[in-house]
């Protein structure tokens, strides 16, 4: 299999902390992989090593066939990077903005690949509008558009879809996709559920490791969930509040979530978890049904087990 990358013990530190702990990763060509975890968990720096834009402290590997730790320039010139943060002009026009990026890089027959970006993006009747004027979904359109002017192997995406409307986001991702079906590798770190499952692979970092990676489906079962369901016959947003106190504070039961008028209640367990609710099921206002766990539910898990890990180790 081609790797677009292919690193092994990756190691970042900040001013004596270790941030990132030994991260190996395999990413072929032309994959999307969706990076999740909790705020401060390592994400973006793990992806900034991988594309060379930090140095690691340790480690080795390559990205696009360039070794990270010596031919990080390599690397970068042939990286899309876009941020959580709109990064362009507000005062220039779309394509202005466009024609703009296509000077820094120093791109041949600028004007028809500019038009070309326009086109595919959609953004070809807006040209002449101000980036300062534009809509969240319309200026993620212009910066991934910024992106991909220069075609670049690999793209990084941190939190793209931020603040976009569903729409937008779906007509993001179809773009993603189409860009992958040509070649070109995606590193996305997000929030989203739904995004996540539409990754090829996703890769769930806390504390700065790797918890868990693979598709959606070996995600879900690695994480080795029996899950139930359990609704009021006749909804109370009180009594189900109520409920899911009580339940988080039952042994044998891992995680509880609301999910619309229920409730999903989960452990590692089968059996532990069958007998915690038991009493539960003798309740004529409930309504108990075998549920099969979601990526939320693992993602609830995973958040779980990285807060009880951070608290044994005095973090």
């Amino acid at each position: 299999m081609n790797f677009a990358i292919d690193v092994k013990g990756l190691r970042k530190s900040f001013n004596g902390k270790i941030v990132v702990h030994d991260i190996d990763l395999n990413v072929p060509q032309g994959q999307i992989y969706g990076f999740l975890g909790p705020n401060g968990s390592g994400k973006t720096t793990t992806m900034r090593m991988l594309c060379g834009l930090l140095h690691p402290d340790a480690g080795h590997g390559t990205c696009l066939g360039h070794d990270v730790l010596r031919e990080a320039e390599a690397i970068k010139r042939q990286v899309g990077y876009m941020t959580q943060r709109f990064s362009l002009y507000e005062d220039l026009s779309i394509q202005e903005n466009l024609d703009f990026v296509a000077r820094v890089h120093g791109i041949p027959k600028r004007r028809a690949r500019v038009a070309q970006a326009l086109e595919r993006l959609g953004l070809a009747h807006r040209r002449k509008q101000l980036a300062g004027a534009l809509s969240g979904g319309w200026k993620q359109r212009l910066a991934l558009a910024a992106c991909i002017l220069p075609q670049p192997k690999l793209l990084l995406l941190d939190e793209p879809t931020a603040g976009v409307d569903p729409k937008a986001r779906r007509e993001f991702w179809d773009q993603i996709h189409e860009l992958a079906h040509e070649g070109m590798t995606v590193l996305v770190s997000t929030h989203y559920m739904d995004e996540a499952e539409r990754c090829h692979a996703i890769i769930y970092i806390a504390q700065g490791r790797i918890l868990a990676q693979g598709s959606v489906a070996q995600v879900i079962a690695a994480a080795g969930l029996s899950t139930w369901q359990v609704t009021l016959r006749n909804y109370d947003g009180a009594k189900l509040a109520a409920l899911s106190h009580h339940l988080d504070e039952t042994p044998g039961i891992d995680s509880v979530a609301a999910f619309g008028t229920g409730l999903h209640v989960g452990g590692r367990d089968k059996d532990k978890l069958a007998a915690a609710i038991e009493p539960w099921r003798a309740e004529p206002e409930l309504i108990w049904s075998p549920a099969n766990p979601t990526l939320e539910d693992a993602f609830i898990q995973l958040v779980g087990e990285a807060r009880e890990h951070q608290t044994e180790n005095g973090q």
